[in-house]
């Protein structure tokens, strides 16, 4: 299948092409294999014996099961992954292609990422002590000093103007206990606001910030931070940009919220004190609700998948000073897009049900 180019916003048709696409050429149903869903709004789980991560590789109609999936249920987890930070960036880079990303988009290389890792600059080193390589350092501290929970909560790199559909984790030292990851599905959250409130929402956008790698960046030494970053629309020093508030996933269809407390700084539309206030919120209603939530415990060969356009996602800071360290690698999509005729996530599952689909 070639891919589909989505343009900054493409058209219901273009939109409904895609998903015709994806469905005729979708010939496998991963959901035969053995698995687990998480919880009933995210999360789904393979275990040893069942799925592997290497036939999905090896396989593009897997791939393209695979990333359906994924962006159907926010989540998907691989309990007996043998896979190479190589075999990562392979992973989502295909996922993407599955999925009709833009031929422009590749994967993503961190704005803080130092030249010449081992893994290669397309390799983010996740680690709770070290941001994006030993020359930043990150201090936890005991108990007392840990980071606040609920500020945690984001999607990644949504500063950029081609932020990322898929993206893929590993953590390769793993504490004993503790260092979990929460995700969060963003079609639920969309579908838990009232109605007045998601129309509200459905017509505003918002500005995103990596102004924090910027002030990390500054204390290490300022220098220019890496462009472009898997893109050509992803250059430029300021790591600003502004999106839609609700966004339509093309795979899915479904509208998603689409702001996140690591990121998203400003309501356009708003007047500063509103902004702050309907912000404050979303970023509660996001992280409070843990019904619309799923935590996943690492253990060895663990691979972890996810849309981010359609979740957020937090780790545990629990660990109090002892080495949990991994591999993610992020693939860049489409920049984001409203798409006013796409359907929230319960309004088409209740369709479909009620037409036997």
């Amino acid at each position: 299948m070639a891919p589909v180019a989505v343009e900054n916003v493409p058209t219901a048709p273009a939109v409904e092409s895609l998903k015709a696409q994806l469905a005729a050429t979708s010939l496998v149903d991963l959901r035969a294999y053995p698995h687990i869903d998480n919880t009933p709004g995210i999360g789904t789980e393979f275990h040893a014996g069942g799925l592997q991560i290497g036939d999905v590789l090896a396989d593009p109609a897997k791939i393209k099961a695979l990333g359906r999936l994924v962006s159907e249920r926010g989540v998907v987890f691989f309990r007996d992954a043998d896979i190479t930070p190589e075999q990562q960036k392979v992973l989502v880079q295909a996922l993407g292609e599955a999925g009709g990303k833009p031929a422009s988009s590749g994967l993503h290389v961190h704005p803080l990422t130092l030249p010449g890792q081992v893994d290669g600059d397309e390799i983010s080193v996740i680690s709770n002590k070290f941001v994006f390589g030993e020359k930043f350092k990150r201090e936890d501290g005991d108990i007392r000093n840990r980071r606040w929970g609920k500020d945690q909560w984001h999607s990644d790199i949504t500063f950029e103007n081609v932020p990322s559909d898929y993206a893929s984790l590993v953590i390769r030292t793993l504490p004993k206990v503790g260092g979990d990851t929460l995700w969060a599905s963003a079609y639920d959250a969309y579908d838990r606001l009232s109605e007045p409130l998601q129309r509200l929402l459905e017509g505003l956008t918002a500005q995103h910030s990596g102004e924090s790698f910027l002030r990390i960046n500054a204390v290490y030494g300022g220098k220019p931070v890496r462009e472009p970053r898997g893109s050509p629309d992803n250059v430029g020093q300021d790591l600003l940009t502004v999106h839609p508030v609700i966004r339509t996933n093309p795979v899915t269809g479904w509208k998603g919220l689409f702001v996140n407390k690591g990121f998203t700084k400003r309501i356009v539309e708003l007047t500063a004190p509103e902004s702050d206030a309907l912000l404050d919120f979303l970023f509660d209603h996001i992280s409070a609700n843990h019904d619309i939530q799923v935590r996943f415990r690492w253990e060895k060969n663990s691979l972890a998948i996810w849309d981010n356009r359609s979740t957020f996602h937090a780790a545990t800071a629990d660990l109090d000073g002892i080495l949990r360290e991994g591999t993610r690698s992020v693939s860049l999509g489409e920049r984001p897009y409203y798409d006013p005729k796409s359907k929230s996530r319960r309004e088409d599952l209740e369709a479909r049900e009620k037409s036997g689909n």
